[in-house]
């Protein structure tokens, strides 16, 4: 994979910069660290695997020859593209791992399951508004770089000792649910029509008030896809336009299998 865009900030300063990114460097990703990022990603035959500044094409390759997924690799050199065909062809999947030469900003990044990348923290910020607007449940693994605030779900560190970059023969891995947009006012449907919950949600994380009749509780936890989970139990399941309580947990139990809708207004 391609170790980051770093002529990024150059190219967003001064437009002469534009094909600065042409020169950077193509890095290998060790082998048992592309294994751990596809584990780390559970992806499995059903999967379409995105991988952004894909060099060799090894993570698409191993994703369709390991774990029977289907790929593509984007990438800027056509060297390297050449590369990857050939490699693909050799491993017998080229039927299933394809690359592209284009920039990876001009990407349809919803034709993904999983997205794989080995870029700069910077590149990753860019990224992530298109990223968090991708289907929920879409996962995200990043190489060594994280994406500020937006916290992994989930890290793990992975020894790399033919890592070529750096002093640290390690590689931090660090993956993203990406979770669904359920921040607002939802109100209860049927013979719950007046309970209310408001919640408030900063990428997957969730604060949100319950309120049923005269008492009200408040809950806090985390959205993974299209799943609200929540201390003491509570679990809520967005089905389309509507939020669904599947277990209360500490609320009343007469919430379970209550039905939300957004509020008018």
């Amino acid at each position: 994979m391609r170790a980051a865009l770093a002529a990024l900030a150059l190219c967003l300063a001064a437009p002469s910069a534009l094909h600065a990114q042409d020169e950077v460097p193509f890095v290998v990703t060790p082998d048992n660290v592309t294994l751990a990022m596809l584990e780390l990603a559970q992806v499995g035959p059903r999967d379409f695997v995105l991988d952004l500044g894909s060099g060799d094409g090894r993570i698409v390759i191993n994703a369709a020859r390991r774990f029977g997924a289907r790929g593509l690799g984007v990438e800027l050199s056509p060297q390297l593209v050449e590369r990857s065909q050939s490699n693909a062809a050799k491993a017998g999947v080229a039927e299933r791992a394809r690359f592209i030469e284009q920039d990876l900003f001009k990407t349809d990044l919803s034709v993904a399951s999983v997205i794989t990348m080995y870029l700069l923290q910077e590149v990753n910020l860019q990224l992530r508004p298109s990223l968090l607007a991708l289907k929920p449940g879409t996962r995200l693994v990043s190489h060594d770089w994280d994406m500020g605030d937006w916290r992994p779900d989930r890290s793990v560190t992975v020894a790399a000792p033919d890592k070529t970059v750096g002093l640290d023969k390690r590689s931090r891995l660090h993956l993203w649910v990406v979770p669904a947009r359920a921040e607002g006012a939802w109100c209860g449907t049927g013979a719950l029509r007046d309970a209310r919950l408001q919640l408030a949600q900063k990428h997957q994380i969730f604060d949100a008030t319950l309120s049923l009749g005269h008492g009200a509780q408040l809950l806090a936890g985390r959205i993974e896809g299209l799943r609200l989970r929540a201390a003491g139990g509570f679990d809520a399941l967005l089905e389309g336009a509507r939020l669904r309580i599947t277990q209360p947990g500490d609320a009343p139990a007469a919430l379970a299998g209550a039905e939300f809708e957004r509020c008018a207004g």
